[in-house]
């Protein structure tokens, strides 16, 4: 697998490729001419004499001091040095890869001037895996992500450290071993490194595509949880959906049809004489409208995340306008509320997705409302089941609402309030992952009643693809027939949703 790198055509798929699997990358020639054209327009201005920001003068609050032509190079790295401010755990090896492979589409954009060296020296690393150890805090979403860009550059010019064959090694040691050499800062290359938005776009990146996981297997655990509850269909009429036409609730509408598409479960309750119900709680009824609005609102922050995926995020930017004529400009394409609020909206989303597929599970575990044994046990009273399974559903789904508090309406002042009003983005993607491992367990739980459920209501089978999801989960937890430490069936359907193992199912 290789990527090629225009900073025109990224898609998430490449994102991933580099990221989850190793793939190699390399710069395309276009790309290398543009940063060519650009790069010539910054050392014209250096040569002239003429001032602009983050070339021959300070940062922040200190843009107004000049810097004399001789200590251009030492400017740059003062910065690079300067801003490895960062704590915290680092990032993991996939989110260090992904943000290092933006930055570099990013700059092979050809608005940030830098030489094309410089991003050769990124994919070198992307592709010997050298991982500079990125600690995850720090960042206060502009300009951009500073602090954890600044430990990812300091690797570029042999600083600062780095994994390279599972070892952390000093920066220029890894370089060193993997035969590449460390880069000499020129003028702007130490700012361009730093300035963009590519933390926090790499962990929301990494985040959709697990989100997006499971939204799809919450449609399964809730096609099972229907036949478990013997729940109607009819709320799921195409007709409904058509009246009100959400793209989401019509993807989840389908799903559910065809996974129960021949149930003998849903037949049997046409014919249930004795149900008191007239309609089913809306934890089944409107499951197409709760897990639409999460997959629609998904879709959104996707569509927001795909269009800084090959943006140039840089300032100030450089814009070539003939062989000998350019501009550079300052504006505030660091600034990362937009990725703030995607990350708000995915955040709630989660939450959201957690809340109903919790309320399933109450009630399959409560008899008050499952016409099933007390807590999906056999032998209630002896045996506690499944009480405490969805206890810590609840637990989870308390625990990500509190987390879904929304990051991109908060602001501190920074830099000597130059920086005045910031996206606060980076503490709001770095919250998603923890919130997809909760969303991720609850699914299970969920999963694991279902299944229960069913067995409870044996010989009647559910339906033939859902059938599929059931023996998915009875392959790594058999029945619950006696009491048992349920904590490893969790983790081990837990594992299963991380795999797609559910998901794939509608492919």
């Amino acid at each position: 697998m290789s990527v090629a790198l225009s900073g025109n055509d990224l898609t998430f798929l490449h994102l991933h490729d580099v990221a989850l699997r190793g793939a190699e990358v390399q710069l395309t020639a276009s790309a290398i001419e543009r940063m060519n054209a650009s790069r010539a327009v910054v050392e014209r201005l250096v040569a002239s004499g003429a001032t602009a920001y983050g070339i021959n003068t300070g940062f922040g609050k200190l843009a107004s001091v000049r810097i004399s032509t001789e200590q251009v190079r030492q400017l740059q790295v003062n910065l690079v040095r300067s801003h490895a401010c960062g704590l915290g755990v680092p990032l993991s090896e996939a989110e260090t890869r992904a943000m290092m492979l933006l930055r570099a589409n990013a700059l092979a954009k050809g608005f940030s001037g830098v030489r094309p060296r410089v991003v050769e020296t990124l994919c070198q690393m992307l592709n010997a895996k050298v991982h500079p150890v990125i600690p995850s805090q720090g960042s206060v979403g502009a300009s951009g992500d500073l602090a954890p860009l600044a430990h990812l550059a300091q690797v570029v010019i042999g600083e600062g450290h780095a994994t390279f064959r599972g070892e952390v090694l000093p920066g220029g040691e890894a370089m060193k071993r993997a035969g590449i050499t460390p880069v000499g800062l020129e003028a702007k290359e130490g700012l361009s490194l730093l300035n963009g938005t590519q933390g926090m776009l790499a962990l929301l990146s990494l985040a959709l595509d697990e989100a997006d996981i499971l939204v799809d297997t919450a449609d399964v655990a809730a096609s099972l949880s229907l036949d478990a509850l013997r729940g109607s269909p009819g709320a799921f009429d195409a007709r409904i959906m058509q009246a009100r036409a959400y793209a989401g609730a019509g993807t989840t509408a389908r799903n559910l049809a065809q996974l129960n598409e021949g149930s003998q479960i849903r037949e049997s309750h046409r014919a249930l004489e004795k149900d008191p119900r007239v309609q089913d709680a809306y934890s089944l009824r409107c499951t197409p409208q709760v897990h639409g609005a999460v997959r629609d609102s998904l879709a959104q922050a996707r569509e927001m995340a795909a269009v800084e995926l090959n943006s140039a995020t840089d300032n100030p930017l450089v814009f070539v306008r003939d062989a000998n004529n350019g501009d550079i400009i300052s504006g505030g394409n660091f600034h990362g509320q937009p990725l703030a609020m995607a990350a708000d909206q995915v955040a709630i989303a989660i939450a959201t997705l957690g809340g109903i597929v919790e309320r399933r599970i109450e009630q399959m575990t409560n008899p008050l409302t499952s016409m099933l044994p007390a807590f999906l046990t056999p032998e209630p009273g002896l045996n506690s089941g499944f009480m405490i399974a969805q206890v810590t559903a609840a637990a989870l789904t308390s625990e990500n609402k509190a987390l879904a508090t929304p990051h991109s309406v908060d602001s501190i002042s920074t830099s000597g309030n130059q920086e005045d009003y910031v996206s606060m983005g980076m503490g709001g993607v770095r919250r998603l992952a923890r919130m997809l491992v909760n969303l991720r367990n609850t699914i299970a739980i969920e999963l694991l009643c279902a299944c229960q459920g069913i067995d409870l209501l044996a010989p009647l089978q559910t339906g033939a693809l859902a059938k599929k999801a059931y023996a998915a989960v009875r392959a790594r937890s058999p029945i619950v027939k006696d009491d048992r430490t349920l904590a490893p069936d969790i983790e081990a359907v837990s594992a299963l949703v991380a795999e797609a193992a559910f998901s794939s199912l509608f492919r």
